[in-house]
Order: C-alpha cells, then structure tokens, then sequence
C-alpha cells in the first residue's frame, strides 16, 4: 500500500503552507499529491505549480469536473500537465453534485452515468491521439452539416497511458469505474465496509470488461489526526462529516447520505440530514455517531493509526490518501512524517 496527500481546496488561506506540506511529501517519499476543485480554486493551476517545485511526488487531479469542461479541453490539460511534470500526472474526474452542476455551470445534472462514460471514451481517444470522431448522446464530434473536421491531438504527453480516475460512491456508478477506469477515488472509506459498499462493485465492473483487479488502484482518501485524546480528535471532523452527509446536495439527492446509511447509519443520517437543512450545523455535528468518525478516519498516536492501515490494506487499498489535520504548517508536516512512521510499522508498504 503506497500513501498520498489530499491538499483539498486551494485558496483557503493556506496557501504558502500547502505548497511547503506538498513538498515534504515529496521528500518524504509520498506517491501522489491530489488537488481538489469544486467552486473556487481550480485544480490544474495548483497541480502545475505544485509539479513545478517537487521532483519525484505524482500530482492528481481529484477531481476535474466533468460540468466543467468539454472532454477534449480536459484531454489537453491532462496531455499538458502530464508533459510539464515529466510523466507525473494523474487525471481524476467526477461529475460533482447537482446543485454545483446546475447552479454554478449551468449543465444539467441527469444521466451522470451515460455522460461519465461518454466523457471518459473521448478523453481517451484525445489523448491517444486519435482523430477525434464521436457521436453519442451527450457529445457529438465534430458537429455534422459545418466547417469542423476530426483534429487529433497536438501535444504528446509524456506517456502513452495517462492514469485515469473516477470519484464514484453509488454502487452503479462503483461498477462502470471499475469496468472503464484505472483507479477509483473513495471518500467516508470505513475498512470494515470497504468491501460491500465498494470493491464488490468495482469487482463487477472489471469482470464485465473481462479485467481483474491486478492494476486497478483503490485510492480513498482518509483525514488524519495525532494524538493521544481520540474523542477530542474525533470531534475536529464533525463539522467535515454533517457537511457532507448532511449538507452536500439535497434532501433526495445527497450521495455521502446514501452511503452512510449503506454503512449502517440509517437513522443518524436522516438526523444529520434534517439538523443541517433546517441551518442547525451544530446539532448536526453533533449527531455524527462517534463510531462512523472513528471508522472512516486514522486517529490518535502512531500504533493505532499503524493498526488502522492494517486494516485498509488488509482490505484491498492500494493507495492510502492522507489529509492531514491541523491548524499550523508545522502540526500537518508532522502528520506526514507521523503516516509515514505508521506505515512502516504496519509493516503494508
């Protein structure tokens, strides 16, 4: 199991302390360094700077929004950061959330799944450098009855195969990820879970491509916390939990929702869930069960986050994507360090 870093969103007035956390990643021998975009940073300017000071460390994307862009705009910037890092780019993509694709990109949110795989054929034909020809239900290349004509890709990337992820939570959208993508970016990962909420439909969906799972990278991303009072550390993610399982989308349309309750949290999630719409934020974080923070997080000191990587790699993780809390520079630097130590104890490196 190798480890990330998740510097989230960009702009949060953290910014000369993400690119220091970045790059002692870096050093420190961190496989990945992933970026975040929903409404306010972008994250190809943060993936190119943070690419331009560090040597070795890979930079993803996670996610791009497929709203966002046409699927062949995203072919170039993936072809472009791919060839400014040196062969070390990651393309992550996601169709985000209904309220930030309807209200912030005017794109309709329907059909997320039709569309995800639409825009995933096109983008890997761009990038191959294919003559682009598509015509499907949500893209048609190049427009019939005018001027344009199949253009193929000028610039080359660095490698012939740029690596590409999909976030993905629901179970149909878990199958189509395994069966035309090469990783998949998990987020609320509990270990004990991981295999019915998850693998079990990427496993699906790599048999129906006829793939096995040799390969495919599971790549959660899990917030990290050292100490020795868990309970108070476990209280740093309330807020982060209710936002997402309470606030992020709506009340029929809220997909952190939906898999807490796979998880088991049927009833807290509706708490959670009504406290946060009706603007009580704090009730909310104070319905998060103890037990789902714990779960689906590494806290406390470096045995039992050692133990906690045990059990993400025992259950089939590949990378283990870190966000290191902390209120300073200096305290998630130490976080860093702190997994790298973990994970050399659980002995899954």
């Amino acid at each position: 199991m190798r480890l990330g870093i998740n510097l989230g969103y960009w702009g949060a007035g953290m910014d000369g302390d993400n690119l220091a956390v970045a790059q002692e990643a870096d050093r420190l021998g961190y496989d990945v360094c992933w970026a975040a975009e929903a409404y306010g940073s972008d994250a190809p300017t943060v993936l190119a700077w943070v690419a331009a000071r560090t040597e070795r460390i890979d930079v993803g994307s996670a996610i791009l929004q497929i709203p966002a862009r046409q699927p062949t705009m995203t072919a170039m910037t993936a072809a472009t950061l791919d060839s400014l890092s040196g062969g070390r780019f990651r393309l992550g993509l996601g169709v985000s959330g209904p309220q930030v694709s309807e209200g912030w990109y005017g794109v309709k949110f329907d059909k997320p799944l039709a569309r995800t795989r639409e825009y995933v054929e096109i983008v890997r034909s761009a990038m191959s450098r294919e003559r682009v020809s598509h015509q499907g239900e949500h893209w048609t290349l190049p427009l019939p009855d005018g001027p344009g004509k199949p253009l193929k890709l000028t610039v080359h990337p660095q490698r012939e195969h740029i690596p590409l992820y999909i976030a993905a939570i629901g179970p149909k959208n878990l199958e189509q990820t395994g069966e035309i993508a090469d990783g998949a970016l998990l987020i609320f990962p509990a270990a004990a879970h991981l295999e019915a909420t998850a693998l079990s439909h990427i496993r699906s969906g790599r048999e129906k491509a006829g793939l096995t799972m040799e390969g495919f990278d599971v790549c959660p991303t899990v917030p990290l916390a050292v100490g020795d009072d868990v309970t108070a550390l476990a209280d740093l993610f309330r807020p982060y939990t209710a936002l997402y399982v309470g606030g992020m989308g709506s009340r029929k349309q809220n997909f952190y929702n939906q898999l807490a309750r796979r998880m088991g949290y049927e009833k807290a999630a509706a708490e959670i869930q009504d406290k946060y719409l009706s603007g009580d934020k704090d009730g909310a974080a104070a319905a998060v069960p103890q037990e789902l923070i714990e779960s689906t997080t590494l806290l406390g000191g470096v045995d039992r986050i050692a133990d906690g990587m045990r059990a993400y790699a025992a259950a089939g993780v590949t990378t283990l994507t870190l966000a290191p809390a902390g209120f300073t520079k200096e305290e998630r630097i130490s976080a860093l360090r702190i997994g790298v130590d973990a994970l050399e104890r659980a002995g899954v490196a």
